[in-house]
């Protein structure tokens, strides 16, 4: 039988420019959003998640109600976070607000969840780097017991312990779907599975194929732990337009500011002549170009890793919306389809 597939769309809510060239604020970049998620359900894309981050350069902090402002226009879509920090929050509020989010879309809302790339949220809400492991372990643990259903009796060291407590409201179908996004530590990947939650893989550097060793420890973990084969998924960044010259023009710069401001703050050097080239080349794991370039590269990276879904990571710095929004087009049109024909795998039900 052949294992169904999702495509999906991920972005964290970049601020972009608009057409005068100056920054579109946060306000604006938001209901962007929002029209960008609608456009993505009208064209039968499977999945949208919305990053969780707290600076200046992305303007979702608060994913979930993003995502509630979406539910109310869209009708088949599965909505998520991408991911949601549950570090520096509470599994109990993350769990009543995603629950909410189901109910507002009549059972279609997942929950990302992960220790995030980003640390500005550790000092916002007053949290401790040195806890940063001991955090992610502890709220990771209730959360499982939250998202599978019913009363919870939980203990830990990071918040209070509850005793026999339901949480409401009940998510539509008594679970909430939770996967685990990690960015390639074998720690993360093996934690994922004992919780025996599926597993997201964050590839935004280098030969995608290069994680099919983590894929692999991934569901020798859930055997030992006796759990049943979980899907994996893949998170990673690209742009489609309608040639590859176009698509490679539109976000060139974009692309190169943002790594270099990020990787700035992360003491890396700057991006290197050809990075960019070399990037979105068989060996990178940028997905830029024509709808068959893209739908190509999809193709070779889930056959390769076994994925159940693919998310494309479509907003990129400050790339603007008209430029987004035909990269949604692009995607649902002739992307996905071709991607289904590649493959001959189905949607997903």
């Amino acid at each position: 039988m052949t294992t169904p597939l999702e495509l999906g769309l991920d972005t964290f809510g970049d601020v972009t420019v608009g057409p005068d060239g100056a920054l579109v604020p946060h306000d604006q970049v938001i209901r962007n959003v929002v029209e960008e998620a609608v456009l993505a359900d009208s064209l039968g894309v499977d999945f949208f998640g919305i990053g969780e981050h707290h600076r200046v350069d992305f303007a979702v902090s608060s994913p979930e109600t993003v995502l509630a402002a979406i539910a109310a226009r869209t009708q088949r879509i599965k909505l998520g976070s991408a991911v949601t920090v549950l570090s520096s929050d509470d599994p109990v509020r993350v769990f009543q607000r995603f629950a909410t989010v189901d109910a507002i879309s009549g059972g279609r809302a997942e929950v990302i969840v992960g220790r995030g790339s980003f640390t500005e949220s550790f000092p916002l809400f007053g949290l401790d780097l040195s806890q940063y492991e001991e955090l992610f372990e502890d709220r990771l643990d209730l959360f499982a017991q939250l998202a599978a259903g019913g009363p919870v009796t939980w203990s830990g060291t990071t918040r209070a312990a509850l005793t026999d407590q339901s949480v409401y409201p009940t998510p539509a179908s008594g679970r909430l779907t939770t996967w685990v996004g990690v960015g390639g530590s074998p720690e993360s990947v093996v934690r994922a599975a004992r919780h025996q939650l599926p597993l997201v893989i964050a590839i935004i550097g280098g030969d995608p194929r290069r994680f099919r060793p983590f894929v692999d420890l991934y569901h020798q973990a859930l055997q030992e732990v006796g759990a049943p084969e979980l899907p994996v998924g893949i998170h990673s960044p690209g742009h489609v337009a309608d040639t590859d010259e176009e698509a490679q023009e539109q976000l060139r710069d974009h692309w190169r500011a943002m790594r270099d401001r990020i990787g700035a703050e992360r003491g890396w050097p700057p991006s290197r002549p050809g990075e960019f080239e070399q990037q979105i080349g068989a060996a990178g794991s940028l997905y830029v170009g024509s709808p068959e370039t893209v739908a190509k590269k999809i193709a070779v990276t889930v056959h390769a890793l076994g994925a159940a879904r693919f998310d494309l990571k479509y907003s990129a710095g400050t790339l603007p919306h008209e430029h987004m929004m035909r990269s949604i087009q692009l995607y649902g049109d002739e992307v996905i389809p071709r991607v289904r024909e590649l493959l001959n795998r189905p949607a997903a039900a």
